[in-house]
């Protein structure tokens, strides 16, 4: 089965300071955009975070503060970013869980609009996991016959991961190349905000998924205790987290 696009397609990696989505940023970016014409284009952008990188994520990445002291904000290059991704589906690897979170979390700190919901995502890490329980470096052994030479640089986990969903449609015949098909095949949650701290319950109802309030349906947690909306908003949450309880609450007026 080969890839099938109605529209282009990006896959993309990030490299971060940690792996908060609320607290930390982005300080590199690649993406590879594939067209339905097969025609690609690739970049690699890194970025000045204005907070220090931690020293574990710089052992795993290799980029230190002194790299990214020089180049632009993300805030500097959100609008740029937000063209290119624009009516495009995204894919990536583990990127369903922290890669898309914290790049909606970056474009909501600059005041971007990028709308997510308008595009398709494709996690080939839920492929890998669904058939082959293992990580990129693994995957891309058992799909592509290849070593993945230096792991973590965006760069080269972009194309790998590019690669890797190529040859899973290649190897797996009723995995179709659809984007549609693929999008939902590799969800796997129910979530409303990307963070997943609100879900659909089985009768499609907003509900918390954390604290004392799990389970039980957002409206009727606002309506009888007028003060958790507040505490979330002032808590240590994700931007794309308040603004959907705040869609929410406005949508109850």
């Amino acid at each position: 089965m080969k890839l099938k696009l109605t529209r282009p397609l990006i896959f993309f990696d990030i490299e971060s300071t940690g792996l908060s989505i609320s607290s930390d940023r982005i300080v590199e970016l690649c993406f590879i955009k594939v067209h339905p014409n097969g025609n690609e284009e690739a970049q690699t952008l890194r970025f000045n975070p204005l907070i220090p990188i931690s020293p574990e994520a710089t052992e795993v990445t290799g980029i230190t503060n002194e790299d990214v002291k020089d180049c632009p904000t993300f805030k500097e290059k959100a609008a740029e970013l937000a063209r290119i991704f624009t009516g495009c589906d995204i894919a990536g690897y583990n990127s369903n869980s922290f890669d898309v979170p914290l790049l909606v979390e970056e474009f909501l700190r600059a005041g971007v609009d990028f709308d997510i919901n308008k595009a398709k995502l494709v996690d080939v890490q839920s492929i890998f996991f669904k058939r082959e329980p293992r990580n990129l470096t693994a995957a891309y052994k058992f799909y592509c016959d290849k070593d993945l030479e230096n792991a973590h640089s965006a760069f080269a986990d972009t194309r790998a991961t590019y690669e890797v969903l190529l040859s899973q449609l290649e190897r797996y015949p009723d995995l179709l190349g659809d984007v549609n098909f693929l999008s939902e095949y590799t969800r796997r949650n129910d979530n409303v905000d990307l963070a997943g701290r609100i879900v659909y319950n089985a009768q499609r109802q907003e509900v918390f998924n954390f604290g004392k309030y799990k389970g039980i349906p957002v409206e009727e947690v606002l309506r009888k205790d007028q003060g958790y909306y507040a505490w979330v908003m002032q808590g240590d949450f994700a931007q794309d987290t308040k603004r959907v309880l705040t869609q929410i609450k406005l949508r109850m007026k």
